[in-house]
């Protein structure tokens, strides 16, 4: 069938098809293979009756990250082998059976978590079970990233030699989900070593029509093409499909006549569907087409990122190895932020480095960290460090705050994952996390080399002087500190550990990060006790804090005495910290308890370098986007 040079057609959409055959939307559709497996095998026959000369698997989310949320994780192989016999038997002699996989559900690195070596693990626990059953090639579609279909590939390859068809989906743009175009992903597919690359489901046939065009001259491999049924529309709570028979058989015969070899349905295209594009494309033969691809289109990432001191003040500092001092004040409340901007002034005028503002803490309501922030540079002269979190903004979101954040003039960045919205007074709010801190270390990174998650050209690189956090004190502290490896191998330019309260602890954790050469600059964060209470709060209340039991006495002791006894035992402890930690950490974070300024700067005197006008300090307004930086 690969070599013939005919047109074939592939089988429709399982999935709705499915659903139209009464299964309820939430059900696992792969584990109907089990239990409902009478009614997968009625779809498959009608489909193979209609016309379908290749008909696929029910098994398109049958890995084990899909089938955990189910409870069917130990029964992968069973459900993609008898998956692949239910298509068998329906085919007999008359038809091919393709191993259908999809995305695995997770976000994988770069941008999430799951590393590739654990994707092509699970892609390749999905083939062994396909090929149990019988399958004659496979079919890995949907993908919209990349770098997830590669893994695909490499872990189907792994157990199998069976041909390979690659599919990646795209938008009206003709861009993946992650912005690359085909010009980019057509040459990583080919060298992978497919048998057949193409495009799938997107927003319906002219989309596809237009992607198919766009890539018949970067590839002489047979190509693959298996739109949707149009755009869904909502028809009495029921998501329907309006792509006639007679429309999606027009776009077969002139996507064969654009280049495709092997056509198909995806969403919302059933047994109707195929049998009129079976009649569309019987008479045609796919034309001969002779192309000389390109070479490889070159990654954006050859753009060098502008030179870390060149960023901003702060990250100039951090360069030359020169102490780093900033307090953390936190937005206001509601929409007049007069009262911050006269704190703000008051600690630019005693030499502070930069301020740092919190993006919704504890996942209360706060003026955006963002806008704060510009305000902060614009109307003191002060430089701004962002927490930027993963919770509220997905990546769409994100790629679009960076990138007007840069225009802004907004340089130095802390990228965390965020408090979940359980903690705050919002508990029912949705976060979104689509990647998290490491994959947005990733995502700025790239932005810094000129390029977006998909490989394609920004045009000039952003600058953004990258920080991360880390917790000395985690309960898990391998765990914390392999993910503090992946920050450091992505990127990162230095780090902010959640507040110290026990210099014994953070001395051992500077010791370990020494033993695994993780050298980046890390500022420690310091936090001013100001009673029992706030004392008792933060051990007891605020997940990653841990307050030695002599500290919790000590204030204790404090407070009986007096409100400004607490505070200035908060001050002595904070400063006890900061002294014994010295030149291990190259400078300190304070936070300014309810917004008091004054504590933070109690902290910090005898630091810094005497403020406005000081000799060696620049004062200056924050230079903007044109001068460079």
């Amino acid at each position: 069938m690969l070599e013939n040079g005919h047109a074939h057609l592939f089988d429709g959409g399982f999935g709705t098809e499915l659903y139209q055959r009464g299964v309820s939307a939430t059900r696992c559709f792969d584990e109907l293979n089990l239990s409902r497996a009478e009614v997968v095998a009625g779809v498959h026959r009608d489909f193979r009756a209609a016309g379908a000369e290749v008909l696929e698997t029910n098994t398109f989310g049958a890995n084990r990250a899909k089938l955990t949320p189910f409870g069917f994780e130990d029964q992968v192989r069973e459900i993609n082998r008898e998956g692949a016999l239910l298509a068998r038997d329906a085919a007999g002699d008359r038809a091919l059976v393709a191993g259908a996989i999809g995305p695995l559900g997770l976000r994988i690195e770069p941008f999430g978590p799951l590393a590739l070596e654990e994707a092509r693990a699970l892609f390749r626990e999905q083939a062994e079970g396909l090929l149990e059953g019988g399958v004659d090639l496979f079919v890995l579609e949907t993908f919209g990233f990349h770098v997830e279909i590669l893994e695909a590939i490499r872990g189907v390859k792994e157990v199998s030699d069976l041909p390979v068809v690659a599919q990646m989906t795209v938008g009206l743009e003709l861009l993946t989900a992650f912005g690359t175009d085909p010009e980019h992903f057509v040459p990583k597919l080919e060298d992978a070593g497919v048998d057949v690359l193409g495009v799938n489901c997107s927003v319906g046939p002219q989309t596809l029509l237009q992607a198919i065009e766009r890539i018949r001259p970067l590839t002489s491999l047979p190509l693959s093409a298996q739109p949707n049924g149009g755009l869904p529309r909502e028809v009495e709570g029921r998501k329907m499909y309006v792509a006639s028979p007679e429309y999606m058989a027009e776009y077969a015969r002139r996507l064969v006549e654009a280049g495709a070899r092997f056509v198909g349905g995806c969403c919302g295209t059933g047994p109707e569907h195929i049998k009129r594009m079976a009649e569309a494309i019987r008479p045609l033969r796919a034309p001969s087409i002779h192309v000389s691809a390109p070479g490889p289109v070159p990654e954006a990432g050859s753009v060098q990122p502008v030179p870390l001191g060149e960023r901003s003040r702060l990250g100039e500092k951090l360069a030359n190895g020169a102490p780093v001092f900033t307090v953390e004040i936190v937005p206001p409340r509601g929409v007049d932020p007069s009262g911050m901007l006269e704190k703000v002034a008051i600690l630019k005028e005693a030499g502070v480095d930069a301020v740092n503002v919190p993006d919704g803490p504890r996942a209360q309501m706060k003026m955006g960290a963002l806008a704060t922030s510009v305000l902060i540079q614009q109307q003191t002269g002060l430089e701004a460090m962002v927490h930027y979190t993963c919770r509220d903004r997905n990546l769409l979101g994100m790629l679009s705050d960076l990138l007007g954040a840069q225009a802004l003039g907004l340089r130095n960045l802390l990228l965390i994952t965020g408090d979940p919205p359980r903690m705050g007074p919002y508990p029912d709010a949705t976060a979104v996390f689509d990647v998290d801190s490491i994959g947005l270390t990733n995502l700025v990174n790239a932005l810094n080399h000129g390029r977006d998650p998909g490989g394609n050209s920004i045009g000039a690189p952003a600058s953004f002087v990258m920080g991360v956090g880390v917790n000395p004190g985690a309960p898990d502290l391998e765990k914390e500190l392999q993910r503090f490896f992946w920050k450091v191998d992505a990127g990162a330019d230095f780090a902010i550990t959640q507040p110290v309260f026990d210099a014994t602890q953070m001395e051992e954790f500077l010791e370990e990060l020494e033993r695994r050469d993780l050298r980046i600059p890390i500022l420690a964060g310091i936090w001013p006790l100001v009673s029992q209470r706030n004392a008792e709060f933060l051990a007891n209340e605020v997940p990653g804090i841990r307050i030695p039991e002599e500290t919790l006495a000590r204030m204790r002791r404090a407070s009986e005495k007096g409100k400004e006894h607490a505070v200035q035992e908060g001050v002595t402890i904070a400063r006890e910290i900061r002294a014994r930690l010295g030149t291990a950490v190259q400078g300190i974070q304070v936070s300014a308890p309810f917004g008091r300024v004054e504590i933070a700067l109690e902290v910090l005197e005898g630091e810094l370098e005497g403020g406005a006008g000081s000799e060696g300090r620049r004062d200056g307004p924050v230079p903007t986007p044109q001068e460079g930086k």
